[in-house]
Parts: structure tokens; sequence; C-alpha cells
């Protein structure tokens, strides 16, 4: 149990974690604040460096691209059937696949969290700089991404051989994982470490974050679904309006969603990336995420309040 204590001062209770640090607890609904105000200021770097949205963009390209490519070789050998049972040749051309598959989405996220880092220290990025940014690294994305794709393939497994059990334990290992590993890759990109310290490296910053983690994943998730719902909702009336209407409706619902997808993509990114600065202690410069601004969104309140990083 979190012990308590009664503060005469502030005529209110404050509770403190046992450990000994003795640092603050913070409210959730603080961290939910803070949350969003990071994510307006990503909004804000995305507006300034309109051409990062064209790394999304790239990385749905080359992953559309790359699965047909060894989609394609199974499918021509062994038609529908090879699908369910691939054979040994075609299992380990499904993990090549897997592995080139998340070093792609890897390799986009660290050009996106590079230009991002560029733009939050007070520079001005390109989509050259990210990509350049990103092939300087790949030395250790490649190495991430075999770990990434090995983790999904053993949680994949679990999920289809052990029932309704493996389902349930595949989820909840899935989003510990994700957590965990949530700044993985500002890690590797900002750091320059090997794969192992920027997992141990992550999993020590995840326990300052923790609260602005939960919040931004689940709070990307809901936005993007809201987003999307005006989508769905142009798809049904158009198909419920049939012929040429219903052509029309339900590409434009296409795009929209997929437009949805890559602007929330880069906003991940950015936010990974202010997310870890702080946490990390680096200097922020100008722009958004300027210091006054980070300053605002973690320091602690006038009058008693709360907001720092808490463990």
């Amino acid at each position: 149990m979190v012990p308590v204590r009664w503060d005469w001062e502030r005529d209110r209770i404050v509770a403190r974690y046992p450990h000994a640090s003795g640092r603050p607890y913070t409210p959730p609904m603080t961290r939910i604040a803070r949350t969003i105000e990071l994510a307006k200021a990503s909004w804000q770097v995305l507006k300034a460096d309109k051409e990062l949205l064209l790394l999304p963009v790239l990385s749905l390209i080359a992953t559309i691209a790359v699965a047909l490519t060894f989609l394609a070789p199974i499918l021509l050998t062994g038609g529908a059937t090879a699908i369910e049972d691939p054979g040994p040749v075609g299992y380990a051309l499904l993990f090549v696949g897997y592995v080139v598959l998340a070093f792609i989405t890897i390799f986009f996220n660290a050009a996106l969290v590079h230009a991002a880092n560029e733009r939050l220290g007070g520079g001005d990025p390109t989509l050259g700089s990210a990509i350049r940014g990103a092939l300087l690294r790949v030395g250790r994305i490649l190495p991430w991404a075999i770990v990434s794709a090995t983790v999904s393939i053993i949680l994949r497994a679990i999920e289809e051989r052990a029932g309704a059990l493996g389902r349930i334990v595949s989820g909840i290992a899935g989003i510990a994982w994700s957590l965990v590993t949530f700044l993985v890759i500002p890690v590797l990109v900002i750091e320059g470490v090997g794969v192992g310290d920027a997992i141990k490296r992550s999993g020590t910053l995840f326990k300052k974050t923790w609260g602005e983690n939960v919040a931004a994943q689940v709070g990307f998730g809901l936005l993007g679904f809201l987003a999307i719902v005006p989508a769905f909702l142009l798809a049904a009336g158009a198909i419920a309006a049939g012929g040429a209407i219903a052509v029309i409706g339900v590409a434009a619902a296409a795009v929209w969603v997929l437009l949805v997808v890559m602007v929330l993509s880069a906003l991940s990114g950015i936010f990974q990336t202010a997310l870890y600065r702080h946490a990390a202690g680096i200097e922020a410069g100008s722009g958004p995420f300027g210091a006054g601004e980070l300053q605002a969104a973690f320091a602690p309140k006038r009058g008693g309040g709360i907001r720092g990083f808490a463990g």
C-alpha cells in the first residue's frame, strides 16, 4: 500500500511512493494533461516540417513492395496452401521477410526521430538529412529489427497455439514489450548505443515516463479512431448510394484513412523524441519544445502542485 501523510500546510493528502528517493506521486490526470500539451507541440513541429510526412509514406510504399516480393514466390510455388504450410524454405523466407519489413519500419522511424531531434535542438531538418541520419545508424537499426521481428513472431506463435489463454498472455506481453521499448529508437539514434543497452536504457526511462508513455499510446490510438470515424461514415453512405458514388466515396475514405495513419505516425515519432529528450535531460532548443514549454509541462506547479517525472 502507498503510504499517505497529511500535509497541513496545503490542507490535502499527498501520496508518496515508498522508495528511497521519496519523489512525489504524479496524479494520472496531470500526466494526461501534459501528454496532451506535448502532443499539441508535436503538431507544431510537424507543421514546421511538413516534409516529415513523406517518411511514413515512403515507409508504406517500401513495405508494400517488400511484402509483395516475399509473398509472390510462396504463392506461385504453392498457391493458397503455401500460406498455411509454407514448408522449411517458406518459413525461412517468411522470417527474412518479417525482418526486412521490421527494418523498413524502424529505419524510417529512426529517420523521423533524427529529424525531430534536429528540430527540437534548434536545427532545420530536411528529408535528406533525416534519411542520411538513419543510414548512418543502419548497423544499430538492423539488430533491433531482428530482435523486434523475433519477439513479434514468438508472441504470434503463442497466440495461435495456446488458444484463449495464449491470446491473453500474448496480448499482455505485447503491451508490456511495446511500453518498455517505446524509447528504444530515440536511444539508438541519439545516444548511439547497441541494442542491448538501448533496451535497458529505454526500460530505465520508462520508469520515469510511464504515465506519459501509456497516455501517449492510448491517446494517439483514440485520436486515430476518432479521426477515421468520418471516413467509415463516408464509405457507408457512398456504398448505400451505389454506382459511381460508391467508388468515389470508398476511394476518398481510403485516402482519408491513409492520411490519418501517416499524420499520427509522424506525430508519434516526434512525441517519442521530445519525451526522450526531456527524460534524458537534454537541453531544449528553440521552438514548440523550447525550455519554457518543457518546464511548464514538467516542472512543479506553484502552490505545491506536483508535475515532475515521478517514478
